[in-house]
């Protein structure tokens, strides 16, 4: 079966948690243990998140005053890197030596008069005090939203329309290679008034590409994996239940977080319609039932 995983910020970086190098690599060991466990039988994509690591990198370069600060695409760049480094490492680290794997870095396509560019809703990098929040987005242009009681920079998150290395990617994959691509949504580009390609001031919804990438490569399953067991109704209150298996349909009239479950069920329904496999949306820790069919939020366009 092929399977295309998504993991989360918290597979990288629990909130609250220093974005030090060695607790980023701990929270990735664990990932990789449980994805090592699905690997035998079965072809292997895994995308990330990058959010928290792209912010702390703009922060960096901030700090040098010497040159203007990187833009976003770099800095996802460095980050789809940084990242798919350590996660490669970690999987070596507990699958047989022979096993091939693979970082990819990834450019997605995105459409310059999307709508999203005005109206920024991507969080990304740390959360902040309100004054902290406030002198960074003074200086620097930003738009910032409230995140609980902090604040968090958000940035213009345009919908994914192409992936610019899936070919080699099939082809890597096609070959038993375990492939980490398309890391923190691939890094958003798009083709200029002259017809050349350029980077965007921007970060794709990681679920989203994912999406297209499991749909692309003709992924058997999609499987967003993330720190709660699944999709809830009445999330937060006595009443609420975990749905299992649905259609995209059954997801309408339900209020979903925007920030968080909202894109997770809007790549799952993008997925399963677009081609009548399964996705599933459930904790990382129980990547294994999931694979077998026992947990998780289960999508199918078709449940008959």
């Amino acid at each position: 079966m092929r399977i295309v995983i998504a993991l989360g910020g918290n597979a990288l970086l629990q909130r609250g948690q220093p974005m030090t190098a060695d607790n980023q690599r701990a929270n990735i060991r664990v990932a990789a243990e449980r994805i090592a466990a699905i690997v035998e039988g079965n072809e292997i994509v895994v995308a990330h998140g990058n959010g928290p690591q792209v912010g702390l990198l703009a922060l960096q370069a901030a700090a040098y005053h010497g040159v203007a600060p990187y833009p976003l695409d770099v800095l996802g760049a460095q980050t789809e890197a940084m990242i798919g480094y350590v996660i490669e490492q970690e999987l070596g680290n507990v699958l047989p030596t022979e096993q091939p794997i693979a970082t990819l870095l990834t450019m997605i396509e995105v459409d310059g008069d999307d709508p999203a560019f005005d109206h920024p809703t991507k969080p990304i990098g740390p959360v902040y005090d309100r004054e902290t929040a406030e002198r960074l987005a003074a200086a620097g242009g930003w738009s910032i939203v409230a995140d609980g009681d902090k604040f968090r920079r958000v940035v213009a998150s345009p919908k994914p329309k192409r992936i610019f290395e899936i070919q080699p990617i099939r082809t890597l994959v096609d070959q038993g290679v375990i492939v980490i691509c398309a890391g923190g949504g691939g890094i958003p580009t798009m083709y200029d008034e002259h017809g050349d390609l350029r980077g965007v001031e921007a970060v794709i919804d990681k679920d989203l590409a994912s999406a297209l990438l499991a749909e692309q490569l003709d992924a058997d399953l999609l499987v967003i994996a993330t720190d709660v067991d699944g999709v809830y109704t009445g999330w937060g209150t006595p009443a609420q239940a975990r749905l299992g298996r649905v259609t995209p349909d059954d997801f309408a009239g339900l209020d979903l977080p925007a920030g968080s479950m909202g894109p997770k069920v809007q790549a799952a329904c993008d997925f399963t319609r677009h081609t009548g496999n399964e996705a599933v949306i459930g904790s990382l820790v129980e990547i294994t039932d999931i694979v077998n069919g026992t947990a998780g939020t289960r999508v199918r366009a078709d449940q008959a």
